[in-house]
């Protein structure tokens, strides 16, 4: 079994990615910071779309594949998901890429049903007049059918997605496909409710508590994106808390920064909040970039400041979580050397 250990490209080599910063008041911060889809961060076109599709993709679609093909249901898990829900998300996602990158992905419309291609990985999948899996086409002989519409569709970008549906006063994730996870697990989320997803997140109380009118916030708005950040010490997407069967813990745990041979990145997940009220649900997507923070130092000393001083603004509690209890003196010491 193929597991991928490697990492992608950080946005500071690709010849066009966007660029985004949420540390802009150098103060780590828990809040829900939302701003309409659309609104100007800088980089263009981008920055009015719900999925980033960019020169990163190949690896992206190999490291999913590689997580299905070591165990599907790690990375892939539903409860109560409606069948309602899944033709709205699925229809959504196929028409949406294909009017964002018409260059990309093609969608025809018979009269039984709807075939969609991806001309990036050869695949096609059809579906029948509700979105239902049909078959698909052109999968590489290795790589696990697709169990459900969704893990198709999920398969052929670089965001996760998890689905959030509500019934009167209950809400619950009823979907999530997490290839990429951030030391979290599907199987531990799948289910639970916004507080309870949330609980193990340092200051998160308050937002908690406001977790009903979050989500009908989710469900009922215009569409929304924010942004959430971290340190990591490797570009790998995959760091489910579960490593793959032969690998090293340690080694897949991540998160060893070492002073003598500095490698350290800020990762930043891109995530678009896109409502459905007609079927009380809404659409949850996650895309991680990696910044190189030695071409930050050099390039973006201004930044690497705002950095350093949110990693002083963290509470232990918040340093911990963040897996950088044991190291964030290193890091700081490392930061503000003049050299790299």
């Amino acid at each position: 079994m193929a597991v991928d250990v490697t990492g992608v490209l950080p946005i500071d080599v690709l010849p066009v990615a966007p660029r985004y910063f949420p540390i802009a008041r150098g103060r780590y911060e828990v809040k829900p910071g939302l701003y309409p889809l659309g609104k100007d961060f800088g980089n263009g076109v981008w920055d009015q779309r719900v999925f980033h599709i960019d020169d990163n993709f190949t690896h992206y679609y190999h490291a999913k594949q590689s997580a299905r093909r070591e165990c599907l249901k790690k990375y892939y898990q539903t409860q109560e998901f409606a069948p309602e829900v899944e033709r709205a998300i699925t229809q959504f996602i196929a028409e949406r890429l294909a009017q964002e990158y018409p260059q990309h992905y093609q969608i025809t419309a018979p009269s039984h049903g709807r075939i969609w291609h991806n001309q990036l990985t050869g695949e096609t999948v059809y579906f029948d007049a509700d979105y239902r899996l049909l078959d698909v086409t052109g999968l590489p002989p290795d790589v696990p059918p697709y169990g459900s519409a969704l893990d198709a569709l999920a398969g052929q970008v670089q965001e996760d997605m998890v689905v959030v549906s509500r019934a009167g006063d209950r809400h619950w994730l009823s979907a999530i496909h997490l290839c990429f996870p951030n030391h979290w697990a599907a199987e531990a989320k799948i289910g639970r409710e916004f507080a309870e997803v949330h609980a193990p997140v340092p200051g998160m109380a308050g937002i908690n508590r406001r977790g009903h009118a979050l989500v009908h916030t989710m469900i009922t708005q215009p569409p929304l994106v924010r942004f959430a950040w971290g340190i990591s010490t490797d570009t790998r997407l995959n760091h489910h808390p579960e490593p793959p069967p032969g690998v090293d813990p340690d080694q897949w745990q991540g998160r060893r920064f070492q002073s003598h041979d500095p490698h350290l990145y800020l990762r930043i997940e891109r995530q678009v909040i896109w409502g459905f009220p007609a079927v009380e649900a809404a659409l949850f997507t996650i895309r991680t970039y990696f910044q190189d923070v030695r071409v930050m130092k050099k390039q973006f000393p201004g930044q690497c400041a705002q950095l350093r001083a949110a990693i002083q603004s963290m509470s232990p509690a918040s340093l911990h979580y963040k897996g950088l209890a044991h190291q964030w003196q290193d890091i700081l010491a490392w930061l503000n050397a003049p050299n790299c």
